[in-house]
């Protein structure tokens, strides 16, 4: 439907947005290292590594050797391993432009556990509803579905920009393609549960990143922050200096390019 690109909505609280970018570079190491991996080790690691429902479940059980970390931790290992570089860039991309923001509103700490959260959530909910599936779950979608849903209940108005229909670049408040990329995420789980793509995983990261910012966000942030930030790119600035952005609080906060987006 749309590929987020850029928003303007300055960190307030933190300086470096550093688990994102940790989480963004774990994931591409474990892509890199089952790319380089043969295509029978890939398999045996998307396997060994992935959420398995039957396994879950007690359906069914991994052949000898296949196991890699103990059953339990692959409702969070299932979240680092992606399938091919699309997979991978498109769950990049959407935790690049909206993951900083809502680690900014939390404390990285408690935005690590709320990601990791978002991903077991996912990975129940995919779960619970193909519990004799043999089929391994990867990707990292239930966690940034959470992201997703955490950043439009904190910054609504913000506008973004996005590649519309992947050809069209327009900027528009976040409210307008995320709920429209939410409300996908259900319709698509009602009427093709069974696809390809785990709906289901991403409607559990959405449901639990909607609760969780409610209860892990900093004290005083608030939800459905008024203020409007508009793109760099479409301000009508003259000067040539870095852009300052106001925050919430009164006070002004400068951009710099090295740690935005």
């Amino acid at each position: 439907m749309f590929i987020p690109l850029h928003d303007a909505n300055t960190l307030k609280y933190i300086k470096v947005q550093w688990v994102t970018l940790t989480l963004i570079a774990l994931n591409i190491a474990v892509w890199l290292l089952t790319s380089l991996e043969s295509e029978q080790a890939a398999q045996a690691t998307t396997v060994g590594l992935g959420y398995i429902p039957a396994i879950a479940f007690g359906h069914a059980m991994l052949a000898q050797g296949l196991e890699i970390v103990p059953e339990p931790l692959t409702y969070l290992t299932y979240a680092f391993v992606h399938t091919g570089f699309w997979h991978l860039a498109g769950n990049m991309i959407f935790l690049w432009v909206f993951g900083d923001n809502v680690e900014d509103a939390m404390g990285h700490l408690r935005f690590l556990i709320f990601y990791l959260v978002c991903a077991a959530a996912g990975a129940l909910c995919h779960g619970l509803l193909t519990m004799t599936s043999e089929a391994p779950l990867v990707g990292a979608s239930g966690a940034v579905s959470g992201v997703v849903a955490a950043y439009v209940l904190l910054h609504p108005r913000v506008r973004v920009w996005v590649l519309v229909f992947f050809r069209v670049p327009l900027p528009l408040p976040a409210f307008v393609p995320l709920l429209l990329w939410i409300g996908q995420q259900f319709f698509m789980l009602a009427i093709a549960p069974d696809g390809d793509v785990s709906w289901g995983a991403h409607v559990g990261g959405i449901l639990a990143g909607a609760f969780l910012i409610l209860v892990l966000r900093r004290p005083g942030v608030p939800l459905f922050d008024r203020q409007i930030v508009t793109p760099r790119a479409v301000r009508n600035d003259t000067g040539a200096g870095p852009a300052i952005a106001a925050g919430t609080d009164g006070r002004t906060a400068q951009r710099f390019p090295w740690g935005r987006r």
